[in-house]
């Protein structure tokens, strides 16, 4: 018979189960994101740093010509050159990464990011802005590649799917910068504007702290002796693969999604458009929204290299048709303005979901390419 007299026993003997049942929630809750520990710290790290970025991303060109001072072309070319400069990041990083441990390159490239952004406080001369942008961009592409390697090398076969997940954390710390800016362009102030630089950089010390509690993934061996003992010779340098200099040079055209959104949407609205000024960081909280819910799913389409490279067309396609609704936007009233961007958020927010998956199958786990 049951003993209904004693409560007591059916706790005792129910509680060992409940807490083992929860136990195992956790544990599969855990289990859904590769890397262990230290990929789920990289998550934290990836929430405060993009939201930090997404309070200054939407108003980075406003505040040049607000702030500072700056006419339209003067910030385009600001904005171009120090873009530029900071492609030297991605190869630069590349190779030292395999020469010091990359948590420590991480924190010192945080460090630099912070650095450029607080020095755009002191000067409204357009050449020091300009060298301070240039070494803020230089960081930003630097610490990005870093990451990336360090999520595959933490992840190996699991890497597309952390990095989508990484990608939806990362918006949704975009999505809540985004607000933030917004609410401060509604006030539109000098003070306003430099309270989103000051916080772009505060998230960079901090995410530099965080990074101090991440291990060091295990590097791989840059060489590996054969059967019969012999050296495998080093591999050739890429700048003489012809195919892969090409496959560069059109993923560069590609990677241009995150310069329109960032910096050539916010310049059109006010510049070009009849929409209202405060619609570009609305966008931007858009476009994280669909890569909060999308980027997860999109993924499982780029899990082998092959499957990435079929997506290669739709994401051209996608980039191409934003492109057209953006340049479209600037032919009618307010409302088919709106409609235009929104039509132009939505497709770039999907080549940029594209290209990622796709990115995210070119760092497999191994040393960096020799430059």
């Amino acid at each position: 018979m049951r003993d209904v007299g004693n409560p007591g026993s059916q706790k005792s003997g129910s509680a060992p189960r409940a807490h083992t049942a929860d136990a195992s929630a956790g544990a599969a809750r855990t289990a859904r994101i590769p890397g262990g520990p230290d990929g789920r710290r990289m998550l934290w790290i990836a929430l405060v740093d993009k939201t930090g970025t997404g309070l200054w991303a939407g108003a980075a060109a406003l505040y040049f010509t607000t702030v500072s001072g700056l006419g339209i072309a003067e910030v385009g070319l600001l904005l171009s050159l120090s873009g530029a400069v900071g492609i030297a990041g991605s190869p630069l990083a590349g190779r030292i990464a395999d020469r010091i441990p990359l948590t420590r390159l991480l924190v010192a490239l945080q460090l630099v990011r912070a650095l450029g952004a607080l020095a755009l406080f002191t000067t409204d001369a357009y050449g020091l802005l300009l060298l301070y942008a240039a070494v803020g961009s230089l960081g930003d592409r630097a610490a990005n590649v870093v990451t990336k390697l360090y999520a595959a090398r933490v992840t190996g076969p699991d890497r597309v799917r952390y990095q989508a997940v990484n990608r939806t954390v990362s918006n949704i710390g975009f999505s809540l910068g985004g607000l933030a800016a917004a609410a401060a362009l509604a006030v539109g102030t000098a003070a306003a504007y430099r309270s989103l630089l000051l916080g772009d950089a505060l998230s960079y010390l901090a995410v530099a702290a965080l990074t101090l509690r991440c291990g060091e993934p295990p590097a791989p061996s840059r060489v590996v002796a054969s059967s019969d003992g012999v050296v495998p010779a080093a591999p050739a340098s890429p700048w003489r693969d012809r195919t892969y200099l090409l496959y560069t040079a059109s993923d560069a055209v590609l990677s241009l999604h995150d310069s329109v959104f960032r910096v050539g949407i916010p310049l059109w609205i006010v510049h070009a458009t009849a929409a209202p000024e405060g619609l570009a960081p609305l966008l931007m909280v858009l476009n994280s929204g669909l890569v909060v819910f999308c980027q997860v799913p999109l993924a499982r389409f780029g899990a082998t290299t092959a499957a990435a490279r079929n997506l290669l067309r739709p994401l051209a396609g996608t980039f191409l048709v934003s492109t057209l609704a953006l340049a479209a936007s600037a032919a009618g009233g307010p409302w088919a303005a709106v409609t235009a961007l929104t039509v132009a958020t939505v497709t770039l927010a999907l080549a940029e979901m594209l290209h990622s998956v796709v990115s995210s199958c070119e760092f497999f786990v191994g040393p960096s390419p020799t430059f």
